[in-house]
């Protein structure tokens, strides 16, 4: 089972909003702290997104980070990621785990109850859920907000990974609300990423000592 308990900050990496590769985003980040890191990419090739997954595999095994590809399977296995993060649209959860065996983390995209429950029930290691607040960066629906957290942790036993529209501001009130995580984008690649990372992690080590 994957634990984000010591530092629940899931960063996904983002080239547009960072201005900087793959690679420079995991240096970067891991140099400010945190230790879950999703590749997500859209538009390279196969063989261009390999490369950039091994170098940040290297990275990540060498810092104790945990790596997940972002819907690649193929990807995710060649470099020996620690999982592999799917959406509502790709392959169902079941036929994921038979590819990836037992013993690699698998994340399911959810944005709702139901979705939440058929994730879990299928063998996902957690679920991301969301968007949780209004969000710029990805045409997510409308935000689910704190309420539907609640409910979806009451019937999910497996952690939680809340997402969209999360800062230093309301970071705090997902992890109240029962995430276990919570993935950020915007709010640790738009600036200098150490700075906000540091807002980031202040914020939830207040919320820890309450």
């Amino acid at each position: 089972m994957i634990s984000f308990l010591n530092n629940p900050i899931y960063l996904i990496t983002d080239r547009i909003l960072s201005k900087l590769t793959h690679t420079q985003i995991t240096m970067k980040a891991i140099a400010s702290g945190i230790r879950t890191i999703q590749l997500r990419e859209k538009h390279m090739s196969k063989k261009e997104l390999y490369s950039e997954a091994l170098s940040m595999r290297s990275l990540t095994l060498k810092y104790k980070t945990i790596f997940i590809v972002n819907d690649q399977i193929d990807i995710a296995l060649a470099v020996d990621a620690d999982g592999v993060h799917l959406g509502q649209e790709d392959m169902p959860v079941e036929e994921a785990r038979k590819i990836m065996g037992k013993k690699k983390i698998l994340g399911v995209s959810t944005h709702s109850l139901k979705q939440a429950i058929k994730a879990q029930e299928g063998g996902a290691d957690y679920i991301g859920f969301g968007p949780m607040f209004k969000t710029s960066t990805k045409d997510a629906g409308f935000p689910k907000g704190l309420k539907v957290l609640r409910e979806i942790r009451r019937h999910v036993k497996i952690p939680i990974v809340a997402i969209g529209g999360i800062a230093p501001e309301n970071v705090s009130s997902v992890l109240e609300e029962g995430a276990d995580a919570a993935a950020v984008m915007s709010a640790v690649l738009k600036g200098d990423i150490k700075e906000n990372t540091a807002k980031l992690l202040k914020a939830v080590k207040v919320y820890s000592k309450i």
